[in-house]
């Protein structure tokens, strides 16, 4: 199965590779950096192609190009843990040496195809979303169509407790592929679950037909993770879910065939998915049998849900939405400031999801840059929900929604145009440690810093592993 934006790249025996109509800018533009406006979005906003600009509070630290091995593929999500950054790939993934945030350092790339490659850390264990049909479940597997019966996608396990020579151990297929995947490990340390998502099913795919209304579950072994097999694949929407409205760009809804993503908050037992036409909220103290809470829909605004992530109470869930399916300019005057945009809503008594505000990026993009919220994190200061959120070429947002009905920016940074209209960007932008790291499609690693009496104090929550589907609660100088 393909996301819209994978509609962009070709497959060859290797990689996916990207179709450029001209040669990529080889010096990157110069910075400016800006005062942020609480005006109208302008025209005057856009930048030349490859300019950066970022508002007086970030400085752009460093950034590390894609290693070559994986040179011509696009940058996806990040997982950390310890002094170390997994970045996923179309082509596989990298990992980051990011002791120095200033110098982050090459440890070791892997060449294994197959989007999108989502990643979450565990122990020794990493773990890889394969979403696009291949002949086999190798990292020399090439591209097969999803209705031949043999076809494999699924979910692929590495040890990196060697992080220079990560090992591929073990192959779990589930239906439908996993576009995103989440991790629930279970109180007594034993098991990860492994929740995945997945849509858009066919009658010609003969392990993805309709209706595709389930997730599947992984339950993973610690202590023997090659024994990793799917334990369950429970029905979240037994009525069908939203049957979408079938109008067109941009006003249509999704029809939910599955789920895009889940987030997960194990220790308050709970969970949250984006799923096509619908936002569920669900109870996980079962891992193994989620029940769902309360279903939410926005016909009228939202056209695709897409990701999720909680405040640190639990008491607020930010969900986006991926207008266009990341391959659409949808930051402009044309499509205003409600689609494509993020919608919080407060968890109320009785487990209920209530509509609050929506939150959009400010300033206007060119035409031929996509740009739609997209994967971002909390960034951990006691007392308040801040976030820090990738918007592909609109660049990264932090923004603040303590106050659930008026969300407001307090920072960002952007590049202009890529030189292939339509598919760049940051892919995700997350707070680890003091930094915010960025996946950019095509310029690769990034790190960023903020320096703002409203985020500092994050500076003093270290952690241990983030990996941002499955969320943890800070404390103002603890460890999670």
């Amino acid at each position: 199965m393909r996301s819209f934006i994978a509609l962009l790249y070709e497959e060859d025996s290797e990689v996916f590779t990207l179709r450029r109509s001209g040669r990529a800018l080889a010096v990157a533009g110069a910075a400016v950096v800006l005062a942020l406006s609480g005006g109208p979005a302008q025209a005057a906003d856009v930048l030349a192609p490859d300019e950066i600009a970022m508002s007086a509070n970030v400085t752009h630290v460093a950034n590390v190009p894609t290693p070559a091995a994986l040179a011509g593929t696009i940058n996806t999500d990040m997982a950390f843990q310890g002094d170390y950054a997994y970045v996923g790939n179309y082509g596989g993934f990298t990992i980051f040496d990011i002791r120095n945030p200033r110098q982050p350092a090459v440890v070791s790339s892997v060449v294994c195809p197959g989007s999108q490659m989502d990643m979450s850390v565990y122990g020794d264990l990493l773990f890889g979303s394969v979403d696009s049909s291949r002949n086999n479940d190798s990292c020399s597997s090439t591209g097969q169509a999803a209705s031949v019966k043999e076809s494999w996608e699924g979910v692929r396990i590495f040890d990196v407790s060697d992080k220079s020579n990560p090992k591929y151990i073990k192959s779990v297929e589930t239906n439908c592929g996993s576009h995103t995947h989440t991790l629930v490990p279970d109180r007594r340390g034993k098991n990860v679950y492994i929740y995945v998502s997945s849509y858009s099913p066919s009658e010609d795919f003969p392990d993805c037909r309709p209706p595709h209304d389930l997730i599947s579950i992984i339950k993973v072994p610690l202590k023997n993770p090659t024994a990793a097999s799917v334990v369950a694949t429970p029905v979240l929407f037994p009525d069908g879910g939203n049957p979408g409205d079938g109008q067109s760009y941009p006003y249509g809804t999704f029809a939910t065939t599955g789920c895009h993503d889940i987030t997960a908050y194990p220790e308050k037992g709970i969970a949250a998915g984006a799923c096509m036409g619908d936002g569920i909220l669900m109870d996980i103290r079962d891992p193994e049998h989620p029940k769902v809470l309360d279903v939410v829909r926005d016909d009228e605004n939202f056209a695709f849900w897409h990701s999720v992530t909680f405040n640190n109470e639990g008491t607020k869930v930010v969900f986006t939405d991926e207008l266009g399916g990341g391959g659409a300019a949808t930051c402009n005057e044309a499509i205003g400031p409600n689609r494509g945009a993020d919608a919080v809503y407060d968890i109320t008594r009785g487990n209920k999801l209530v509509f609050k505000s929506y939150f959009k990026i400010g300033r206007y993009q060119d035409d031929t840059e996509n740009c739609v919220a997209h994967n971002g994190s909390l960034i951990p200061v006691k007392g308040r929900d801040i976030m820090v959120q990738a918007w592909y070429q609109g660049g990264v947002s932090i923004w603040d929604f303590t106050d659930s009905a008026h969300p407001q920016e307090i920072g960002f940074f952007e590049r202009g145009p890529w030189s292939q209209p339509l598919s760049g960007g940051f892919w995700s932008a997350y707070y680890y440690n003091g930094y915010i790291y960025g996946s950019d499609f095509n310029k690769g690693f990034d790190v960023l810093r903020i320096n703002d009496p409203r985020t500092n104090q994050a500076n003093s929550v270290k952690m241990d592993i983030l990996n941002v589907q499955s969320q943890g609660s800070y404390r103002e100088h603890g460890r999670r």
